[in-house]
C-alpha cells in the first residue's frame, strides 16, 4: 500500500491531524513521567525495613521524669515479658519507619572534618537483635555487659563502647573490608566505638532520609536508658498480637503514676502510616493516567469518525474501483499510525524535558528511556485500537450508497 494518498488527505485536514499528534505528544510526556513516579513510589513503599515485621509491636510511653537508674525500664520489660504470647521484649529509642528518631554523622578518622556517612542511631538493650528479628551477618551479638546507662539529664553519660552497624554502612565506612573489630567515631574528636557485629539491614525511622544519605545506614548502641519517653518493642506470636497490643498498653500505663501511652501499634500499621502518602500519589497518578488515555482515545475516535463522514464519497469511489473492505480498513489504520508516530516522536523529547524540570523540583532521578518506550508502545496500540471502530464502519459502506453521497 502506498502512503502518498494518505499524506495528500492529511494535508487537506492538517489541523485535525496536528491536534491529535499534539495530544499524543503531551500524553506521552505525562504518561512516561507518571509511570516513572508511580514505580518509584511503589518501590519506596516496598523498601525492606530489615526487621521481621510480622508479630512485631511497639508501644511508646511518656513519664513525668526519668528515674536516673534504669530500674523503671527494667521492671517494665520484665512485666511485659510475662504477658502470654510475648516472645521477646526490648526497649529502644526509635523504631524503623516510625518517622521520629535521631541520626548522626560517622567517620573512621577522628580528626576528619567531614563525616563519611550519616546514619540513624538506635539505642537499645542487648536483646534488640532477637526482638526486631535482625539478621546478624558477621561478628557477634550484643551482650548485657555491653550496656551503658544513658541519663536524660546527661547525654554524655556512659558513652557506648561497642556498636552494631548495618551492612550498607559497613561498605561505606570500611570499603572492601569487614567492620568487625574496627572503630568508628560519631563526629570529629568523638570517642571511638568498636564495631562488634554487622546486621544485614535496619532502615531509618524515615525510610527515605532528608540528609541525602542511605536509609539503610544504621548504628545500634547497647544502652540502658533512664529517660522520660521510652519505646518498648515486643516480638509476639502472630495470632496473639491484637490481644497483646491492648494488654501491653494498659499494663504500661498502670505501672507508673502519671504515665501516658503515646502510641501502641503493630509494625504493619507503622509501615502503612509511613507510606500512606506514597499510596495516595500512586492512586492519584493512576487516575490521571486513565483519564489521559481515555481522552486521547476519544480524540482519535472522534477525528477518525469525522474523517469517515467527510470521505464517504472517496471511500465509495475506491470501493467501486475494486478496493476491498480490508483495503479501506488498512488505509485508516496506517493513517492513524502515521499521526500517532509523529506525536510519539515529538512527545519523547517533551517527556525528557519534563523530567529535567521534575528532577530539580521533586528530587527525582533521570527518566529511564524504557518508560518513554513503554509509553510510546501504549499510545501506538491505543491509537490502533481506537481507530478500529470508525475504520470498520468506513469499510462497510456499500459502494452504491457511497457514490450517491455528497
Amino acid at each position: 500500500m502506498t502512503i502518498r494518498p494518505i499524506f495528500s488527505a492529511m494535508r487537506r485536514t492538517a489541523s485535525g491531524a496536528l491536534l491529535i499528534a499534539l495530544q499524543v505528544a503531551l500524553t506521552l510526556a505525562i504518561l512516561a513521567n507518571a509511570l516513572y513516579v508511580v514505580n518509584e513510589r511503589l518501590r519506596e513503599a516496598a523498601t525492606p525495613s530489615g526487621v521481621a515485621e510480622d508479630g512485631l509491636l511497639h508501644v511508646t510511653v511518656s513519664d513525668r521524669a526519668g528515674d536516673d537508674t534504669g530500674a523503671v525500664i527494667e521492671r517494665d520489660v520484665q512485666r511485659l515479658q510475662a504477658i502470654p504470647g510475648v516472645v521477646s521484649v526490648s526497649y529502644v529509642n526509635q523504631m524503623p519507619l516510625s518517622q521520629s528518631g535521631s541520626n548522626n554523622g560517622f567517620q573512621v578518622d577522628p580528626d576528619a572534618v567531614d563525616s563519611l556517612a550519616s546514619a540513624a542511631v538506635y539505642r537499645a538493650d542487648a536483646n534488640i537483635v532477637r526482638t526486631l528479628g535482625l539478621q546478624l551477618v558477621s561478628g557477634r551479638d550484643l551482650r548485657a555487659a555491653d550496656q551503658g546507662l544513658l541519663l536524660w539529664s546527661d547525654p554524655a553519660s556512659q558513652l557506648p563502647r561497642v556498636a552494631l552497624v548495618t551492612r550498607s554502612l559497613e561498605a561505606v565506612l570500611f570499603p572492601g573490608g569487614s567492620a568487625v573489630g574496627k572503630t568508628l567515631h560519631a563526629g570529629r574528636n568523638a570517642p571511638g566505638v568498636e564495631v562488634v557485629g554487622v546486621v544485614e539491614g535496619l532502615v531509618s525511622p524515615w525510610g527515605r532520609v532528608s540528609w541525602g544519605g542511605d536509609p539503610a545506614h544504621s548504628v545500634i548502641y547497647p544502652q540502658r536508658m533512664a529517660i522520660p519517653q521510652l519505646t518498648y518493642a515486643l516480638r509476639v506470636q502472630l495470632s496473639q498480637q491484637d490481644r497483646v497490643l491492648g494488654e501491653a498498653g494498659s499494663l504500661l500505663q498502670s505501672l507508673q503514676p502519671g504515665r501516658l501511652v503515646l502510641s501502641a501499634r503493630t509494625m504493619a500499621q507503622t509501615r502503612a502510616d509511613r507510606y500512606r502518602s506514597e499510596r495516595t500519589v500512586v492512586r492519584g497518578l493512576a487516575l490521571v493516567i486513565a483519564l489521559l488515555l481515555l481522552m486521547t482515545a476519544t480524540g482519535i475516535v472522534g477525528l477518525a469518525s469525522l474523517w469517515v463522514s467527510q470521505r464517504r464519497k472517496q471511500i465509495g469511489v475506491r470501493r467501486a474501483l475494486g478496493a476491498r473492505r480490508a483495503d479501506i480498513l488498512e488505509y485508516f489504520m496506517v493513517e492513524n499510525l502515521l499521526i500517532t508516530s509523529a506525536g510519539v516522536a515529538a512527545g519523547a523529547g517533551v517527556a525528557f524535558a519534563l523530567n529535567a524540570l521534575m528532577m530539580s523540583s521533586l528530587s527525582l532521578g533521570r527518566l529511564p528511556a524504557a518508560y518513554v518506550g513503554l509509553g510510546a508502545l501504549t499510545l501506538v496500540l491505543l491509537g490502533m485500537a481506537a481507530v478500529v471502530g470508525p475504520a470498520w464502519r468506513a469499510a462497510r459502506i456499500p459502494p452504491a450508497v457511497a457514490t450517491r453521497s455528497v
